[in-house]
């Protein structure tokens, strides 16, 4: 038992450095040098296609199309009551 508590104390520890690191750095978490990107494939988007202008068009598309609350919900209390 007592293995495993200082294992998960060295764990704790090392999870909150890098955080506190990630924290004071004042930069976003970034990818590895590696994944698709380094292979130069460009296509892997089924949005975009590899065209980034498409993507700027579809995310701002996407945010004008606001959904009002009240659309977002329905009140469950008035199912089987009379109206």
């Amino acid at each position: 038992m007592g293995t495993f508590l200082l294992v998960f104390a060295i764990v704790v520890l090392l999870v909150a450095g890098m955080s506190v690191g990630v924290i004071f750095s004042g930069k976003p978490i970034s990818g590895t040098c590696g994944g698709i990107g380094a292979l130069g494939i460009s296509s892997s988007c089924d949005i975009c296609g590899g065209n980034t202008q498409k993507c700027e068009e579809e995310n701002q598309r996407a945010g004008s199309e606001a959904v009002a609350p009240e659309d977002l919900a329905y009140d469950a209390g008035a199912v089987g009551r009379k109206q």
